[in-house]
């Protein structure tokens, strides 16, 4: 995952060996440390823009008002206004390798800040990203705060322009107002001729490249391709609101046969790269609201990812395939949380958000990891993670809570799955 090959060459080395064939790694790094404190915004951003924090936060509005997990989203919305730099930039965490822009992270950040009224600020950091794409329509791995550009020589990830469509479709909604009312329109056009290029219209999987795992890679892996189809449907949805019938058509169709060609090479086990490499977390970007629906085989396969990657904390690795150190990573367990509230499974999305507001450090953010002894560790707050309790809140029915007969997860989680 990304940020975490911060060890010694040979270490990564061999890590990277092993999880390329799904093995476990031999060795792994010293285990984490926290690497922030409770002050980390002092000196991150001028006292008075963090004095006007609460009379941000009063602009818009709390997903999950009144739920008990009211004080995890509050801090995680302050965390991820505090998080923004200017003209949009969104750091994924306060120190060290986290001090970048991740396309990825952005994104869901974007989403969330509409999510909590935060119309403007989502937009102005879809507008960083439309600042920073490259001539082709993708991006780049990271990106410098300032957007001068990346700040090293990694590949690039392909799955930054499929979120960057998912995200422009999903602020776009929940606001009310087009992309060309809000000066996006570059960005769909561009990210979806991108997306276009790079799967031959859909009629092909897109080349090998880097994904959430942040790791070289010789396969095309679901975590590339999930992403790339979600932001096809939602380039074909943005074209039709704004009456472009053709574009939106083109979109569909290519979406379409996307969806055949994942179909062909993931379909039954849905494991990293198809049929091995061990289930991981993108199953869950073939979940609602990345997918209309999920299939009877793709549920199932998002259950066995809940109980063969759980970690000793109640957490979950990034996949089954992970190295076997015990962290718990709380992006990919926010995810599942993410995707079981909007598809309906109220009472995982419950329990995930329970886990996470538990494990959150003394001063209430969201770290990025958590130790088998259940301490946290990495970065704190860490966006992407912050962003996901944020939609999660805001994707939970306000209701009274109600379990589905599918809604149910065995193992250790305990959630009565026969």
């Amino acid at each position: 995952m990304k940020r975490s090959v911060l060890g010694g060459a040979t270490v990564a080395t061999v890590a990277l060996a092993a999880l390329l064939v799904g093995a476990t790694p031999r060795t792994a790094p010293a285990q984490p440390r926290l690497a922030t404190g409770p002050g980390w915004s002092r000196g991150w951003r001028p006292s008075d823009e963090v004095a006007g924090d609460e009379a941000w936060l009063a602009e818009g509005t709390v997903p999950g008002e009144g739920r008990r997990w009211r004080p995890m989203v509050r801090a995680a919305l302050l965390d991820l206004h505090r998080l923004i730099g200017p003209g949009g930039a969104v750091a994924a965490g306060p120190v060290n390798g986290w001090n970048y822009v991740w396309p990825r992270d952005t994104a869901f950040v974007a989403a969330a800040l509409a999510h909590a009224g935060h119309v403007q600020d989502a937009e102005q950091a879809l507008r960083f990203l439309q600042r920073v794409r490259l001539p082709d329509g993708g991006f780049q791995a990271r990106y410098r705060l300032d957007g001068s550009g990346p700040p090293d020589q990694r590949p690039r990830q392909a799955d930054g322009a499929g979120w960057a469509l998912w995200s422009l479709e999903e602020v776009s909604r929940v606001s009310g107002r087009s992309v060309t009312a809000a000066s996006l329109r570059p960005l769909l056009d561009d990210s979806t001729r991108f997306v276009l290029a790079g799967t031959d219209e859909g009629r092909r999987l897109p080349s090998p490249s880097p994904d959430y795992w942040e790791m070289p890679v010789t396969r095309t892996s679901l975590g590339t391709v999930a992403p790339l189809l979600a932001g096809l449907r939602a380039s074909q949805r943005l074209y039709d609101s704004l009456g472009e019938t053709a574009l939106a058509q083109r979109s569909g169709a290519a979406a379409d046969r996307l969806e055949a060609a994942l179909a062909r090479r993931f379909g039954g086990r849905f494991e990293r790269f198809g049929q091995l490499g061990g289930l991981d977390a993108a199953v869950c970007f073939l979940m609602p609201p990345f997918a209309a629906t999920a299939t009877a085989a793709v549920q199932r396969r998002w259950n066995d990812y809940q109980d063969e990657a759980l970690r000793p904390a109640g957490g979950l690795a990034p996949g089954t395939a992970w190295r076997q150190d015990g962290i718990s990573w709380t992006p990919e367990t926010a995810l599942v949380a993410y995707t079981a509230a909007l598809s309906g499974h109220t009472r995982q999305a419950e329990h995930w958000l329970d886990w996470l507001q538990a494990h959150r450090t003394s001063w209430g953010s969201l770290p990025e990891k958590v130790l088998g002894s259940g301490a946290p560790a990495g970065p704190a707050p860490l966006a992407w993670t912050s962003a996901l309790v944020v939609l999660t809140a805001a994707g939970l029915p306000t209701g009274a809570v109600g379990e589905q007969p599918q809604d149910r997860h065995r193992g250790t989680v305990n959630l009565g799955r026969a």
